[in-house]
């Protein structure tokens, strides 16, 4: 791996940092000897990260307990690490909701909506501009491999990664003559706690192995400073050209509605945690 530390900064921050591929994306770059900002809501979990990561690698960690659905949550997080060298922004925190948009509460579906796509721009913005200004930084956006099509059943989950991609894809060309690295990673379905407890479906009625969020983590740092895009693993890259480029969008829709309406659930909607 590339030396993180010396070409991007001292810190990374990382959100949606205490499960899944935060948790994943904080343990490769402690690895690579580079401090993470720890951010979730889950501040137990995050201290016993940091301090798990400090003693493995020695690197000084920071949990963070945010709300990044809270208003302010991006602008509080920037100033809390405004005193570091921070290289690397992992925009990462989310979470799946799933079944008939009208079945689902408004006020949920609007907070998948903020923090799918409203945070990932403040905090592009925000670091953005100050990497821009100082010449060097990185920033990986979190999307999804169904963000190329309609997916009815995750109607605005896959409506809101697909903003994702486009702002991400965009951000590459428009910062890299600043020096700044933008990534977008869409990983399929990842072996993650959000995944499990999705309201709505029940994802062990699908058939198909299940990613570990390591290889996200390792696919997105991988590409970052070499690619636009990148989609973990063979079969999503497949997916994302069919989808893309063979599929009209009306059968791709047709197909996912078709793969998911036998694994939704009947149960109570309420929105998981974001971390």
């Amino acid at each position: 791996m590339k030396d993180l530390r010396t070409q991007y900064g001292q810190y990374a921050v990382v959100t949606g940092a205490s499960s899944g591929i935060g948790e994943q994306f904080a343990r490769r770059l402690a690895a690579a000897g580079v401090n993470v900002v720890l951010v979730a809501r889950r501040e137990e979990r995050l201290e016993a990260l940091a301090a798990e990561l400090s003693r493995l690698h020695g690197t000084a960690n920071i949990p963070l307990a945010l709300d990044l659905l809270a208003p302010g949550a991006v602008d509080d997080l920037w100033q809390r690490v405004a005193g570091l060298d921070v290289g690397i922004v992992v925009a990462n925190a989310g979470f799946y909701f799933a079944g008939p948009l009208t079945a689902n509460p408004l006020a949920d579906e609007l907070d998948v909506l903020t923090l799918h796509t409203a945070v990932p721009l403040r905090m592009a913005h925000r670091f953005g501009r100050a990497f821009a200004a100082r010449g060097r930084g990185a920033i990986v956006l979190v999307s999804s491999s169904i963000a190329a099509s309609a997916v009815p059943y995750e109607a605005n989950y896959a409506a809101a990664k697909s903003y994702v991609l486009s702002l991400g894809q965009a951000l590459h060309h428009e910062l890299k003559g600043d020096g700044v690295d933008v990534l977008v990673v869409s990983p399929g379905q990842t072996q993650t706690e959000g995944l499990d407890s999705a309201p709505g479906i029940d994802f062990s009625r699908l058939s198909g192995a299940k990613m570990p969020p390591a290889r996200v983590a390792d696919a997105a740092l991988a590409g970052l400073g070499r690619r636009a895009h990148v989609v973990p693993g063979a079969m999503n890259v497949l997916t994302d050209v069919l989808t893309k480029y063979v599929l009209p969008r009306r059968l791709s829709a047709r197909m996912y509605a078709a793969i998911l309406r036998p694994a939704l659930t009947a149960e109570p909607r309420n929105a998981p945690s974001a971390g």
